[in-house]
């Protein structure tokens, strides 16, 4: 096995999951000790608020925050006791759902969106530099971009 933990790329995509991990981690502690938003909710409500009328079909959401259908329609079930977001069956497609952002969704995402960014600032801006980040967003949507998104969503 010797020479596969020398091999860059090898290396490159463990360093990508270990910083996805840690930043995840931090980013989701902060958010929640502030707000009480889990990250995973406030992506949704986030998700939701900067979509077309304020609504996504739920395979797409999910597929946009990296989660399965039944492990999205388990937040959404919590989301929706809390009053952020409702589900709406589709008018044209009866077997779709879209998930819909409320007013109380609306007002949580625009009072913890400070606090996010504030935390994004602290651990992910200061220690690369804006120029850093802006040239890794560019990378990252070369990845995102290039991968087929249904083999990025786990079963």
């Amino acid at each position: 096995m010797s020479g596969y933990c020398d091999d860059a790329r090898i290396t490159a995509f463990g360093l990508l999951l270990e910083a996805h991990a840690a930043l995840t981690a931090s980013v989701g502690r902060d958010l929640e000790a502030e707000t009480g938003l889990p990250l995973t909710w406030f992506e949704v409500l986030l998700r939701l608020a900067g979509s077309p009328e304020r609504h996504l079909r739920m395979s797409d959401l999910a597929s946009e925050i990296v989660l399965s259908t039944s492990g999205l329609t388990r937040v959404i079930d919590r989301m929706e006791e809390a009053g952020l977001v409702t589900r709406q069956a589709c008018p044209v497609d009866r077997r779709v759902l879209h998930a819909v952002l409320t007013d109380a969704g609306a007002e949580a995402v625009e009072k913890a969106l400070p606090s996010h960014t504030a935390s994004i600032q602290k651990h992910l801006v200061d220690p690369l530099g804006t120029d850093r980040v802006n040239q890794l967003a560019a990378d990252l949507r070369i990845l995102r971009d290039g991968s087929d998104r249904e083999l990025v969503t786990p079963p």
